[in-house]
């Protein structure tokens, strides 16, 4: 028979499946009502361990500073949705064997009883949780109301919220060149030659050439015009060059999600005798 305080060192260990993958951080252990026995195991799971996933302890064994379950990982993270409220019902204990069917011994899904179960209540007994301070939390309430279970304290606790970022590609960015026609119109002067007829009177100076030919004769002169025209050459020249550069960006980002924690009221005194009225 095993004892509850053998189990309270496992809590905030981490734990392992069969094959030795880990799954998580213990939270609680879970304790038959009826026997005082560890049967369960809350284990942190899902992202950041927002999940408390139940799994069961038997088979387990904790061995070099971890709990070492006897189910595969796959498994716990799929387990029913049970919360994790100090006290497990009837209905949550039968869907939790419903589960884990065919890891676990045949006589605590039948409620037959057991070396360690005498009432035989199995599946059908109720469990309450160890919390880490080895303290028994279970679902009476009264006088001295935790009974021998506890001290003269109770432990207030609350959950805290860790958040974390993950880098995941979010998009890609090409750069790409490719060729555009358009019109370019400059001006650019151009020149050319025109003919015009020039008169001179006969003088002095140039009668010896005015004389030098026949008196009467027919003649053509010609003269050759120039001018000069447009001419388009292009090359090529390098303009720029372009790359793709990143650059973080940090952007603050509001992240919402519940967070439970436990509240203690004010004592209600009640006064037994009239006398300590007055």
């Amino acid at each position: 028979m095993t004892h509850p305080e053998q189990w309270e060192s496992v809590i905030g260990q981490n734990a392992v499946d069969a094959e030795g993958a880990k799954v998580g951080k213990v939270g609680q252990v879970y304790l038959s009502d009826a026997t005082g026995q560890p049967e369960w195991v809350t284990v942190s799971t899902g992202m950041f361990g927002t999940r408390e996933s139940f799994a069961p302890l038997y088979g387990a064994r904790a061995e070099g500073g971890q709990l070492m379950l006897a189910v595969p990982k796959a498994l716990i993270k799929d387990a029913p949705n049970v919360e994790d409220d100090d006290h497990l019902d009837d209905d949550q204990i039968q869907a939790l064997y419903q589960h884990y069917a065919g890891h676990l011994d045949p006589s605590l899904q039948s409620g037959q009883a057991r070396e360690d179960d005498p009432a035989g209540r199995g599946a059908e007994g109720n469990y309450a949780s160890r919390g880490p301070a080895g303290d028994q939390v279970t679902g009476a309430q009264g006088r001295d109301t935790s009974g021998p279970t506890t001290d003269e304290a109770m432990t207030r606790s609350e959950e805290r919220l860790h958040v974390g970022t993950e880098r995941r590609e979010a998009g890609r960015a090409r750069l790409r060149k490719y060729v555009v026609t358009e019109n370019v119109t400059t001006t650019v002067p151009v020149s050319h030659e025109e003919v015009r007829l020039e008169r001179e009177p006969i003088t002095d100076a140039n009668r010896d050439a005015a004389l030098s030919g026949p008196d009467i004769s027919e003649e053509e002169h010609e003269v050759t015009l120039r001018a000069e025209r447009p001419v388009v050459d292009k090359e090529t020249v390098p303009v720029e060059r372009v790359r793709l550069a990143k650059e973080t960006v940090t952007e603050q980002r509001e992240v919402s999600e519940q967070v439970r924690k436990e509240q203690i009221d004010e004592p209600d005194v009640q006064a037994q005798d009239r006398d300590l009225e007055h």
